[in-house]
């Protein structure tokens, strides 16, 4: 893995985890969902618009579409939205604790659905993993847990873990600027329809409101998106994955610094006994090199 690679893989993370207080910070001011389509749609027209200006062309390969369709369902429509909703309950660090367990996840349904073999690092890694999970949850019971949010969060870890599985094959044959852009469309799309069945358009104006949109919108939404795309290609899927390590540590700290979220011990130790495990499971996957 060399120096580049590297770098994009910290940046993805950092961009990755900070999401969580930039939606935090919009749904105290506008509807999750209503607020989470029209990011998805300036994002996916400012996508294609970079995508056609690179040259890039709406001819995806078959496993591209395919990829494209579940990514904006499970990540964009079911991961964030059920986030986003959350996040008018949920805490961001805590959020960003529960998003990051989603390499244990998918390591979990590779070996009950798909059969997948487990290495012994890669089971230490899930037990580790869930158990850290457990411990900042219990620290946190005497201040009062929102369950339904928590419920919303762990079924959006999943949808992620899922879309996560059906995506490999997206990146290789090009156009991968066109393909962030259109994934943005299907998000968009499902959650505008749902937001109009079960949303009241009631903003509060502030710079607050404006700045977390823009940055969610430009950096989680659009940046991210593409390192995300761009390493997996770069390195491939196991590598770049292992840079989730470091979801828990930037997720708490970024609430920590910007929305005054507290941390307590139990809170320390669990990120670092998560993080632990997902840098078990990621390195269990990885195949030794040869002299």
């Amino acid at each position: 893995m060399n120096i580049r690679a590297i770098l994009m893989g910290l940046a993805f993370a950092f961009m990755w985890s900070s999401a969580f207080t930039s939606a935090r910070v919009i749904v105290a001011y506008a509807p999750p969902m209503a607020s989470l389509s029209l990011r998805f749609f300036i994002s996916g027209l400012i996508g294609v618009g970079i995508a056609l200006w690179l040259g890039q062309s709406f001819k995806l390969t078959r496993a591209q579409w395919r990829a494209t369709i579940i990514f904006g369902i499970c990540q964009n429509a079911l991961y964030l939205g059920l986030n986003f909703v959350a996040m008018q309950w949920v805490e961001a660090g805590l959020a960003s604790i529960i998003a990051s367990t989603m390499p244990l996840i998918v390591a979990m349904l590779g070996w009950m659905v798909l059969g997948d073999r487990l290495k012994p690092m890669a089971l230490i890694g899930l037990i580790l993993g869930f158990v850290g999970v457990a411990l900042i949850m219990g620290g946190r019971l005497e201040g009062g847990l929102d369950w339904t949010g928590i419920a919303l969060c762990i079924i959006g870890a999943f949808a992620l873990a899922i879309a996560t599985l059906s995506v490999s094959g997206a990146s290789s044959g090009g156009n991968v600027m066109m393909i962030v852009g259109l994934q943005m469309f299907v998000g968009s799309a499902c959650l505008a329809v749902v937001a109009g069945f079960t949303e009241t358009i009631e903003i509060t104006w502030s710079w607050q409101l404006i700045v977390a949109f823009l940055y969610t919108t430009f950096v989680p939404g659009l940046l991210a998106t593409w390192v995300w795309f761009t390493l997996v290609n770069n390195i491939g899927a196991v590598k770049a994955a292992t840079f989730h390590f470091l979801n828990p540590f930037f997720g708490v700290a970024v609430a920590a610094v910007l929305l005054g979220e507290k941390m307590g011990t139990l809170d320390v130790i669990g990120v670092v006994i998560v993080a632990a495990g997902i840098l078990a499971v990621q390195l269990s996957k990885q195949k030794p090199t040869q002299a």
